[in-house]
This record gives C-alpha cells, sequence and structure tokens, in this order.
C-alpha cells in the first residue's frame, strides 16, 4: 500500500492590501517577508526561534491591540496592516523608549555606522527621545582581551543568548534581574573574562547594538614582513588549536595573527625586548637560552677610605657564596620550559608555546630563541592567545606538555621538594589542576578556609593581609614561588588575601595530596613549617608595627615598605654630596644615591635602595632574578639579563643598571665570539663588603644614618610610649 505525502495547507491573508497564500502555522512576519514586505526588528534573526521582546515588528491585525508579528501565526481572512499611521506611531515610540535607555552614539555606531538600533531610529526621525535617560550606568566589562561589553547599549534583545546557547551550544549567557535592572550575564553574574566563555564571537556577531563588540587595540597589528604568509580563516579552523573559534572572529582579528617561517640560525626573539606576541610552533624545533653572563654584580678591593680604588666586577657564584642556597636553582623562563641553572639551555618543538607572559603581561622577553631546524609558527597578539587558551583541546594540549615537561623541574626547583621520590611527583602529574586567574582576580580570601597548596606558574601573586587601618602587602610571588601551606599546616584558615596581580596560571595541590606529602616526606613537613613560622613571625612584627604607629600615614609617606632607610637629618647636612660622591666610587662610577627624595619634618629619605618588604621590583622580572634572602635583604641574582623593567618598576627610583663589557656567542655567526655590552641591574647592597655604608661613613656633618623606619619614626608618629 503506498502512502501519499500531503501537500501543507495554505492559508489565504491580505498583507497591506495584497492577497497572498502562505502554509498554516507561519509567523505574520515570515509571511510578510517572504512576500517581499520587509517589517523592522531588532530582536528576531531569520531561522531563529521567535521571543517577541522588542516588539519593534508590531502590526495590526484587526484586533483590539498591536501584535508583534514575529510570534503571531497567520489565520484565515487574516487582513494585515504593517505602516498604517498608528503602527509607524507605534514603532517611533518603541523607538524613542529604546532610544532613551542606550548611549548615542554606541561603540558600533562610532566603529562602523551600523547599529540597527540607532539605524532604525534616525529612520524613524527620533533624534532627542521624549523621555528620560537612566542615570545609573550598567557599567562597562572590559575584562576580556576579545569581546568590549557594554551594559549601558544593551537593548535585552536575546540574540546574544541565542547565539551562545541555540547555535554555539556553549551555554554561557543569560539574562539577570527584573525589570528596571534586568540584564544579560555571563554564568553567575561573572565577568565575561572570568567566566566560561570561550570568546568564539557569536554573542558579538548576533548582538545589533554597540553592546557586544569586537575589541582590538589600535597600533597593535603584527607587522608584516617577508617570512610573513597570508592565510584565511578557513584555513586554520582546519587546524586542531583552533578547532571551535569563531571564523568571523578570526576576520575581524586578521592583523592580530600572522604565520613566520624561520631558517636555522635565525632567531625568532631575543631576551630583553618587550613585546606584546606569544609564538606557538607548528614544526621544527628551536633553541631557547640566556645570552646574558651568568653572574654577580661584586664590589672588588679593600676599603681604608679610598673609595675610588673600589671597582664593581661580574664575580661568577662560587665567588659570592649566598649561604641560604643549598643547590642549584632552575631559572624560570617564559615558556613550557625552564633552563637550568648550570646550563641555561632547553628546546622548543612542534606543539610548544612561549611567550605567553610577554603577550598576556607585555613583559620583557625572558629568553633568546634560535631556530634550529626550519621552523613554522604562528605569531599572535593576546586577544587570539586568549581565545586558543580557553579552547579545550588547545588547552588540554599545553596543558599536557607542562605536566610532562616542567611539572617536575618546577617542583624540584623548590629546595625543600628536593627529597619529593618519583612516584610521588608521577602521582602529582595526573592529580595536580592547573588553574587561570586574570587580573585583579582573588584567589583566596583572609578568613576563607584553607584546602589547596599553590605553586605559581605563570604571572604574579599579591600576597597581603587587611587590617583596620588598611591593607598590607606582604609578598609577590612570581614564578616558583608558591603559597598556602600556613593555613593547611595551622588552623585551617587563609591568613592572607591571594590576588592575582597579572594574569596568573597556578599549579593547585589538593590538600589531600598536601597531607599525603608532608607525611610521606619529612624533609619537606620540616621546611614548610620553618618557612611557615618565619612568615608568621614576619606577619606579628607588622601586626605590632600596625598597633603602634598610624598606619595610615605610615603607608601615605611609604614607609611601611622599607625596612632600612638612608635618612639626611637636614638640620646638620651642609649639601656637600660627600655621600654621593662615596657611593659612586664605591660602586665603579654609578652611584646608588640620589639627595633627593621625601621630606618628613626636618628629614629627608635620600633615593636609595629600602630594601621594601614588599618589592615592587619584583614584579614582572621575567626570569625571577630578583629575590629576597632569608633576611628580607632584595638581592639581584646573577642570571639577571638585563632588560630594565625592576628600574622602571621601582616607585623610588633606586635600582640603576650597570654596563659591563663580556664577551658572548655571536649569533650571527656561530661558533665565534664578540665582545658587546650588558646591563645588570644593581641596588644598594648596604656596602656589605665594608663595616658600614660608604655613604654614611662619608658624611662629615653625621647628617646620613641607616635605620628601621618603623623604630625611628614611631614616636615622630604618635606611637610612641602613652601615658
Amino acid at each position: 500500500m503506498s502512502t501519499i505525502s500531503r501537500l501543507p495547507e495554505l492559508v489565504e491573508i491580505t498583507i497591506d492590501g495584497r492577497p497572498v497564500r502562505v502554509a498554516a502555522g507561519t509567523s505574520v512576519f515570515d509571511a510578510a517577508r517572504m512576500n517581499g514586505t520587509a517589517i523592522p526588528t531588532l530582536c528576531h534573526l531569520q531561522n531563529e526561534t521567535p521571543v517577541g521582546v522588542c516588539r519593534l515588528c508590531v502590526v495590526d491585525t484587526g484586533a483590539r491591540v498591536l501584535a508583534a508579528s514575529c510570534v503571531r501565526p497567520v489565520e484565515p481572512g487574516m487582513k494585515v496592516v504593517t505602516n498604517s499611521e498608528k503602527v509607524l506611531s507605534a514603532r517611533k515610540t518603541l523607538l524613542e523608549l529604546l532610544m532613551a535607555d542606550h548611549p548615542s552614539p554606541c561603540a558600533r555606531q562610532e566603529k562602523s555606522g551600523d547599529c540597527e538600533l540607532e539605524t532604525l531610529a534616525q529612520a524613524a526621525g527620533v533624534t532627542q527621545p521624549r523621555f528620560l535617560k537612566r542615570t545609573v550606568s550598567r557599567g562597562i566589562d572590559d575584562s576580556s582581551l576579545a569581546i568590549a561589553v557594554d551594559h549601558d547599549a544593551c537593548i535585552l534583545c536575546d540574540r546574544c543568548i541565542r547565539g551562545c546557547n541555540e547555535i554555539k551550544n556553549n551555554f554561557v549567557l543569560g539574562r539577570m534581574g527584573k525589570g528596571y535592572s534586568a540584564g544579560i550575564a555571563f554564568d553567575l553574574n561573572a565577568a565575561m573574562g572570568d567566566s566560561t566563555c570561550i570568546s568564539c564571537g557569536e554573542c558579538m556577531v548576533s548582538c545589533p547594538t554597540g553592546a557586544l563588540t569586537n575589541k582590538t587595540v589600535v597600533g597593535t597589528s603584527i607587522a608584516a614582513g617577508s617570512d610573513a604568509e597570508g592565510f584565511e580563516a578557513e584555513e586554520l579552523l582546519q587546524l586542531p588549536v583552533f578547532k571551535g573559534v569563531s571564523g568571523t572572529f578570526l576576520e575581524l582579528n586578521r592583523g592580530a595573527i600572522v604565520k613566520r617561517r624561520f631558517r636555522p640560525g635565525e632567531i625568532i626573539c631575543r631576551e630583553g625586548e618587550f613585546g606584546s606576541t606569544a609564538f606557538y610552533i607548528l614544526e621544527g624545533k628551536a633553541r631557547v637560552s640566556l645570552s646574558a653572563p651568568i653572574a654577580h654584580v661584586k664590589t672588588q678591593g679593600g676599603a681604608k677610605g679610598l673609595f675610588k680604588k673600589l671597582t664593581s666586577t661580574l664575580a661568577a657564584r662560587d665567588a659570592d657564596v649566598r649561604s641560604e642556597e643549598t643547590r642549584d636553582r632552575t631559572i624560570p623562563i617564559d615558556a613550557s620550559v625552564d633552563l637550568a641553572y648550570g646550563n641555561p639551555v632547553a628546546e622548543l618543538g612542534s606543539g610548544d608555546l612561549f611567550g605567553e607572559m610577554t603577550c598576556m603581561n607585555f613583559y620583557p622577553r625572558s629568553a633568546t630563541v634560535i631556530a634550529e631546524t626550519d621552523v613554522v609558527a604562528f605569531e599572535m597578539l593576546r586577544n587570539v592567545l586568549d581565545i586558543m587558551m580557553k579552547n579545550k583541546s588547545f588547552r588540554a594540549q599545553i596543558d599536557q606538555n607542562y605536566r610532562k615537561r616542567a611539572l617536575e623541574n618546577h617542583l624540584r626547583g623548590v629546595p625543600m621538594f628536593a627529597d619529593l621520590s618519583p612516584d610521588f611527583i608521577e602521582h602529582l602529574k595526573g592529580s595536580v589542576e592547573l588553574q587561570r586567574f586574570a587580573p585583579g582576580q582573588i584567589i583566596a580570601r583572609q578568613g576563607d578556609a584553607a584546602g589547596s597548596f599553590y605553586l605559581v606558574r605563570i604571572g604574579f601573586v599579591k600576597i597581603s593581609e587587611t587590617y583596620p587601618g588598611g591593607e598590607l602587602v606582604l609578598a609577590y610571588l612570581s614564578r616558583g614561588d608558591y603559597f598556602g601551606e600556613i593555613g593547611l599546616l595551622g588552623g585551617g584558615v587563609r591568613t592572607a588575601t591571594c590576588t592575582a596581580l597579572d594574569h596568573v596560571e597556578l599549579v593547585r595541590i589538593s590538600g589531600g595530596d598536601f597531607r599525603d606529602m608532608v607525611e610521606r616526606f619529612p624533609s619537606v613537613r620540616q621546611g614548610l613549617e620553618a618557612v611557615a613560622a618565619e612568615r608568621a613571625t614576619q606577619n606579628q612584627q607588622r601586626m605590632q608595627t600596625v598597633r603602634s604607629v598610624p598606619i595610615d600615614q605610615f603607608l601615605s609617606q611609604g614607609l611601611m615598605e622599607a625596612q632600612s632607610l638612608l635618612i639626611l637629618d637636614l638640620n646638620s647636612c651642609t649639601r656637600c654630596d660627600a655621600c654621593v660622591n662615596a657611593c659612586a666610587d664605591a660602586h665603579d662610577g654609578v652611584t646608588r644615591l640620589v639627595r633627593e627624595g621625601l621630606r618628613f619634618e626636618q628629614y629627608l629619605v635620600a633615593t636609595s635602595c629600602r630594601q621594601c618588604r614588599d618589592p615592587l621590583c619584583m614584579v614582572g622580572c621575567p626570569v625571577g632574578s630578583i629575590r629576597r634572602r632569608n633576611s628580607l635583604e632584595v638581592i639581584i641574582e646573577d642570571w639577571c639579563i638585563g632588560c630594565g623593567l625592576c628600574a622602571r618598576n621601582c616607585p623610588y627610583g633606586n635600582i640603576n643598571l650597570h654596563p659591563f663589557d663580556v664577551m658572548v656567542d655571536d649569533l650571527e655567526r656561530p661558533g665565534r665570539k664578540k665582545a658587546v655590552v650588558k646591563q645588570k641591574a644593581t641596588s644598594c647592597d648596604l656596602c656589605t663588603h665594608l663595616k658600614e655604608p660608604s655613604c654614611v661613613y662619608a658624611c662629615p656633618h653625621d647628617a646620613a644614618h641607616r635605620v628601621d623606619p618603623r623604630t625611628f619614626f614611631s614616636e615622630m608618629l604618635g606611637g610612641g610610649s602613652s601615658k
């Protein structure tokens, strides 16, 4: 028995006086569109489920009220009017209401002149809406590197929500709030950059206004060169690393990623140079190394009052032994591997990403990378890198490379973890969790329950404590540092707030694995307990300072940061500059002291390293060469590459760059050496090679003194003994 397919039932209606026949169930909007009559809309797109939220598509169907044509099905004999005075007046009123709640021009109108709302308003003759504008801003979300979010420009059309959920099946966007406070939200009202959004760009493409726009940074398109190749978005989408990325986004950001080819021996990037891009190797092998000499800046010679005979030289570590160093450290670099101290050379290959910290945080390059074979690599700006890092397959590949190649070195780079057994490290490789945090995002809050131990993989973490008088920064932690041990070893409560200072990646070790580690390896427990006790003692000292000295005054003067200040008593100082000259003579002609700075009462806090308790100079060091001794003295390690970022970061101008003539490998002519000038960062070393600082010794009027600011200024600030 054959079956006969039935044709759809047709319904006859009239639209603006013209008879049309459409299938039953067709919406009035689609019936008009299919027959050449355009009806304006903002919330409805072809082939989308209609929602009828903007109401601009209202038509007159002969009923008591106007109907939204996108959700109104046709009925036999229906007479539809789309352009009567009544309909046009209603649409104009709706446009006025929307424009009263919309910044004009919005970002999209400014960039491309195609904001759909403003275009419709202009066509309808809406210039100045009759209704009051919103007085309270809903805010701008600038957390995503790819998409700019302006909640004030959002008209709640839901097109972004449907694009995210129905087209891409990502289910990140939704509505929140009611009435006047309604808006779109990412996940549970997180910032877009902190949400599970993968920056595919579908919401941005769907948005009719400037609420979601492509974020481009003027002047940062990657410069095309002879080694750069053009390509289409479709070509990129064929690569696994770009799986799931919006082709539209790639087209809009065509200048933010290029494919480059490097010949053997060609330099891909050079240490110390500032950059804004990362590299992903598609094919070939590259050599990553440091060209800066591994040596401390050390002052040589005897004192005997003849400062001019002292010279600063580069000394190997065995000529400048530091008592707390019990083993060689690895040198952290901006790649999937770290460099061994004794031989700072490593190899990168297909699937490796390097330059991530430079790209995301605009820090100097941490190492020189040279092609060993023919290399094909993508060079990209941070908005493209951010999308790739949210790509699950690419992220899994990068994380796997880290677990396989770098995690063990990362752990063993911490001296107290040197005794971890190979089997336990193998266990950690499979159990640790790699987490990312955006700038300003809180990782752990003071007072919260402690359940994890963290290693810093990329970026810088600020550790701070909150007191009634304000916030005290305890430390800045970088790659190779760790935190969270005090809460786990102590009462199970976080004693400080940990915040991502820039784009941060952490290795999270669960509380269970941490407890197993300290139980199985007593030396690890002893080391962690010693550090925890030392940090707790330092925190207690700070608490006593806070109780005895008005913290707001101390903070405003920048004195809380210092543990050693060079002060000049202006009542005794004759401005003879003997202190400055003595400092220069004691350090090979490069002074580390300037007789200018903060004035407090009759004292001048000279521009000389304060040995800050919270050294901003450490933030951003691409190789982690600035650290603190157990005595809290800030020192610069011998693998400093001389990029100068620490000098720029020091708020007091207390770090200088000292030039040295050295012989290095000639990268242009392999196998040969050449003489070059290399810089090393230097700061006040308190003239540890002498009995007292040269500046203090040289002052003929007893005006220069090195003091502990908390003790010296305590009584002056009102913190002395009370009666």
